[in-house]
């Protein structure tokens, strides 16, 4: 059927138009991470709410703070050992985190990216509805613990873990270190030891904070980060096309919003980040894509809109239940096929859409 046919009403979820909406919802993804690092003259689509800017900040003052003591504490003890004089050597904690400030943290794109996407999961997830399957039914992960296949419960059990220390962090105003990227830990870690130097080149010092900051990416382990666990178990349990539209709705009715994520991530072959990314999206026009090239059907894909509508107050819950019918029957491999551009590797589809804006104009 072609555009300007009765389909038109189908608000491009047409098979024709579905290309479109994932190109359309990246460019809106990329345009509001823009105006969030450029935090000045936003529109108030794009502004963020006052809840997420006070957890951001939270979040970026206490890994700054996590990582500025770790690697305070073994440059003080090498400086000691070298008799050089460590008190005075470094700069205060408030000294080092407000010459990073001014040099530009809250404009490294990929890390505010990372947290941004991050605190909005958190505070999604807590506030999630909760669906009981039943009086006296164990949640998801408790009965994945206790599962008959050891790798699944092993899996199970990091999870819970993980999970916890996760959860004990926020309740405490914090943002685990752990949760970052190796990429993203490396750069933050080294743009903290550069905000410990004092006034002038020390090579004492800067020899001290170097090996402060290799001791502190030495203990970051990128296999232990959540999103590896969620991951693990989700690949662990592999499921079955006939499985997978349970599974995430129990996900969902648990409030387990990141093992949500990684079972997505796991059967359509994304990564966990991009799979994050159109989760927390408000319009959720590719997510209900992903749903549907999973073959879920019009209650399970409603039960999981609702829930992330009840917990977001971003989404519009009457164009979602506009729509919901239209969704329902996109034919599996026509989602899939507007999906397809998300495998492609993040730098091309970067590169892509410059090339795109620029011959635009």
């Amino acid at each position: 059927m072609a555009p300007g046919s009765d389909d038109e009403a189908a608000g491009g979820w047409a098979p024709y138009g579905l290309a479109a909406r994932v190109a359309a919802a990246e460019s809106r993804v990329q345009a509001e991470l823009d105006a969030a690092v450029a935090d000045a003259g936003l529109s108030d689509g794009y502004r963020l709410d006052e809840r997420t800017r006070l957890a951001l900040g939270e979040s970026l003052r206490s890994m700054v703070a996590t990582v500025e003591a770790a690697i305070r504490r073994h440059a003080t003890r090498l400086l000691a050992d070298r008799a050089a004089p460590g008190g005075t050597a470094l700069r205060s904690s408030e000294e080092a985190v407000a010459r990073l400030m001014r040099a530009g943290l809250l404009r490294e794109r990929a890390l505010l990216a990372d947290v941004i996407a991050r605190v909005r999961e958190d505070l999604i997830a807590e506030t999630l509805p909760v669906a009981v399957t039943g009086p006296d039914e164990p949640s998801l992960l408790v009965r994945l613990s206790a599962a008959p296949d050891a790798l699944v419960a092993r899996a199970a059990i990091a999870l819970l873990a993980a999970d916890s220390r996760r959860r004990d962090a926020r309740d405490c105003g914090e943002m685990q270190v752990d949760d970052l990227s190796s990429d993203l830990h490396r750069r933050l870690v080294w743009h903290v030891a550069a905000a410990l130097r004092g006034d002038g080149a020390d090579p004492v010092v800067d020899r001290a904070l170097s090996e402060a900051a290799a001791r502190c990416l030495s203990a970051h382990d990128d296999h232990e980060r959540g999103d590896s666990v969620a991951l693990r178990l989700a690949a662990a349990i592999d499921p079955r096309p006939a499985e997978i539209s349970s599974l995430l709705v129990e996900a969902i009715g648990d409030r387990r919003l990141g093992f949500f994520i990684a079972l997505l991530a796991q059967t359509l072959a994304l990564s966990i980040e991009q799979v994050r990314t159109l989760t927390i999206d408000p319009v959720g026009d590719r997510l209900w894509l992903a749903l549907r090239a999973l073959g879920l059907d019009r209650t399970a894909i409603a039960r999981i809109g609702l829930a992330l509508a009840d917990a977001d107050s971003r989404r519009d819950v009457e164009a979602f239940a506009q729509q919901i019918d239209m969704i329902a029957r996109i034919p599996v491999d026509h989602a899939m096929t507007a999906l397809a551009p998300l495998a492609l590797p993040t730098e091309y589809r970067a590169a892509i859409r410059m090339v795109d804006r620029w011959t635009i104009r």
